[in-house]
């Protein structure tokens, strides 16, 4: 249900300091660029493909995660597809949506937008946790965007969220991020990024000190932004209000409706989705195929991103082969 910033396992290098606002990091490889839409302005990395031509992959963060949360993942698929990770509105480097909608159906109106823009669909659309989501109700609502669709923990709707679960739903209630930002308002930032790992990784014992560093700066600058609790809020607001949500625009029914062949990775030391949701999933989303790594936490892709592409390389290829036709 949730993912936040975290660091991943291998380092890179880092954007030089500047004065504030706070520069957001950039990996090697990656560029960054600013999308402007009616109401909406977003940030994308972007990880050129290897060469020209390639088809085009768009990954989308969770809750209080960005764009950074595929910076491990996208290097080693950048042989197959020319990947692109967008910052949801109000999240990583994109200011808040004008009409303050952080629904799940807000964040997939975002990306539905940013596709018709770019003229980039249909891709490999990656989708973590609210991404997860956002990912299922684009792939449901427009097929036409999407060739094929990878899940990490999504945020489905579940009956018995795990108790480890239920600080993040608190949030959707009025009054409890504000109340929350001022109990916590001595913690240090590093604090949090270890608590955050703590909940998030299956083990965080491999993160290195530098992507440790680079985790409480992100975390340093998120809470420097004055719509960052605002942000956390409305969108776990939206994560519950899609829980409760049923009839034809319900998750699990659109789930039913994907057309695009899917991967699912559940992580058996995931504390936040819970890890018996896979077996529903699997079952959900029709011809899908899935993963499952006993070790991983809740973001699988930072976690064991090896792994994961390997998955993703035999579902994009095998896609690839039936279109071409050979």
């Amino acid at each position: 249900m949730s993912s936040t910033e975290l660091p991943e396992t291998r380092t890179a290098d880092t954007a030089p300091a500047t004065p504030l606002p706070r520069a957001v990091r950039v990996a090697d490889g990656e560029e960054l660029r600013s999308v402007a839409l009616p109401g909406l302005s977003l940030t994308v990395r972007s990880r050129p493909g290897a060469r020209a031509g390639l088809p085009p992959a768009l990954y989308v963060h969770g809750l209080g995660g960005s764009s950074q949360n595929w910076s491990a993942l996208m290097p080693l698929l950048a042989d197959l597809v020319d990947g692109e990770a967008v910052d949801l509105p109000g999240f990583g480097d994109s200011p808040p949506p004008d009409d303050g909608n952080y629904s799940v159906t807000g964040h997939a109106r975002a990306v539905i937008r940013l596709l018709d823009a770019s003229g980039r669909g249909p891709v490999h659309l990656f989708g973590n946790s609210m991404g997860g989501a956002v990912a299922t109700r684009v792939a449901a609502v427009r097929p036409d965007l999407v060739r094929t669709l990878t899940l990490v923990s999504p945020a489905l709707p579940e009956l018995r969220a795990q108790r480890t679960a239920w600080p993040t739903a608190l949030l959707a209630v009025p009054g409890v991020a504000g109340l929350f930002a001022r109990l916590s308002r001595d913690w240090t930032a590093e604090q949090r990024v270890r608590g955050v790992l703590s909940l998030c990784y299956g083990d965080p014992g491999p993160v290195t000190d530098e992507g440790l560093r680079h985790a409480v700066e992100e975390m340093e600058r998120r809470l420097e932004l004055p719509y960052f609790w605002d942000a956390m809020a409305r969108s776990s607001r939206g994560i519950v209000d899609a829980y409760t949500l049923g009839g034809q625009h319900g998750l699990w029914r659109q789930a039913e409706r994907v057309l695009a062949p899917t991967l699912l990775i559940y992580g058996g030391r995931d504390r936040l989705v819970s890890y018996r949701m896979a077996r529903r999933a699997a079952a959900a989303f029709r011809g899908s195929r899935l993963l499952s790594l006993p070790d991983a936490g809740h973001v699988a892709m930072m976690e064991y991103p090896e792994t994961v592409a390997a998955a993703a390389r035999e579902l994009i290829a095998d896609h690839d082969a039936r279109h071409d036709g050979s």
